[in-house]
């Protein structure tokens, strides 16, 4: 008999989101007459954009003629694509030939556990996004480091130890705090010291409002030398179901013998990924039009405004609330309760669904996790 993989067999037993939808079903099913305000998994509630739509139909009735029929396209993506990221979302702070075209954040964190291997140390934030976790264990990665929090769940780096990885995501998930300028050139600092690489990780991004956010990390100078940066077009335009996202992977980012990332994170994309659809590029460089810009701000608004008003009622109930803000997710503490004990209160009482903090690391526990991707939220608390 062939032996499990002892990696996936130390995985916890239950993903999170999976529990989530169980409790869901089994309350619906109890209560098949009482209706219920999902605010657990982030995501879209509204459809695409029309000008994102037209441009994918347009994309696909053309393959179906001998004129517009292609294959494979470039592995590393579209290039005009690659020149609008770079254009639009870095105002050319990176060039388009450092960006690769992917099918979505989640699946490009998988690929760069590869990329550094089974050896390498790892530290990320806690509470943390369960991917980055989990993705560690399935390679067989010995060292994993929480960074303990310190003001707002920034790291407290002075009591971090080297790592060769560190994964960081802002603004964040789950806790809907997003780190300053100061804080990511403290990060900055902190891994050229220790010679680390920093996977950041912006899926957010679009969220931002504060003007003292950055929403890169090549926004810090010295960040193009130590880091990998992520990005997603899932909750900036509603690309949850069409799949699609980019790394940057800058030249001046090397290893240890001077070999450049770029090269490895190339050859690795050539052997394990054929490129994005072509379908979804097409909507990727809709959405980074003018007018398909402003379609998604419109959304963005839209959700940020629900975290706001959901902080606001749980706040007048004397939670504990972060986030909200340049995010759209709420943080909120329950005092005394554990967070499946608070999940399922507010599930009863509330017929609302959350995200139970416990979810995402020891530190989440007492917390759950609001989302503002609803199209109700008055009554949600």
């Amino acid at each position: 008999m062939v032996k499990r993989n002892p990696h996936i067999a130390a995985l916890p037993s239950q993903y999170l989101f999976v529990e989530v939808a169980r409790r869901k079903a089994a309350f619906c099913e109890k209560n098949p007459d009482t209706p219920l305000i999902d605010l657990g998994i982030g995501d879209f509630v509204d459809p695409l954009s029309q000008t994102v739509a037209e441009a994918m139909s347009k994309t696909a009735s053309s393959l179906a003629t001998k004129e517009g029929f292609s294959g494979y396209g470039p592995t590393a993506g579209n290039q005009l694509l690659r020149e609008r990221i770079a254009n639009v979302l870095y105002q050319d702070k990176i060039n388009a030939n450092e960006i690769h075209i992917s099918d979505g954040a989640k699946p490009d964190m998988g690929r760069l556990q590869l990329l550094f291997g089974s050896k390498v140390s790892v530290a990320v934030q806690e509470p943390v996004y369960p991917a980055y976790v989990d993705t560690s264990y399935l390679l067989g990665q010995k060292e994993l480091v929480l960074m303990p929090n310190c003001t707002n769940f920034f790291p407290n780096l002075s009591e971090t130890p080297r790592t060769d990885i560190i994964f960081f995501c802002s603004p964040n998930n789950p806790t809907g705090t997003a780190a300053t300028f100061e804080q990511l050139e403290e990060l900055v600092a902190f891994a050229k010291k220790n010679r680390s690489i920093i996977i950041f990780d912006t899926a957010y991004s679009a969220y931002i409002r504060d003007p003292n956010i950055p929403k890169s990390i090549y926004e810090i100078p010295g960040g193009r030398e130590i880091a990998i940066e992520v990005g997603s077009f899932s909750k900036m335009a509603g690309f949850t179901g069409v799949r699609l996202g980019w790394s940057v992977t800058p030249k001046e980012l090397k290893f240890e013998d001077g070999t450049t990332v770029a090269d490895d994170w190339q050859a690795l994309y050539s052997r394990f990924f054929n490129g994005a659809s072509i379908v979804a590029q097409a909507g990727g460089l809709a959405a980074l039009t003018p007018k398909g810009l402003n379609e998604s701000k419109l959304l963005a608004d839209q959700y940020l405004e629900n975290a706001r008003e959901i902080k606001e009622i749980l706040t007048a109930q004397g939670h504990s609330c972060f986030g909200g803000q340049n995010c759209p997710y709420v943080w909120a503490q329950f005092e005394g309760l554990s967070s499946w004990e608070a999940f399922d209160q507010v599930l009863n009482n509330a017929h609302t669904v959350t995200v139970p903090g416990s979810g995402f690391g020891k530190s989440g526990e007492g917390f759950l996790r609001f989302s503002g991707f609803s199209k109700n939220v008055l009554s949600c608390c």
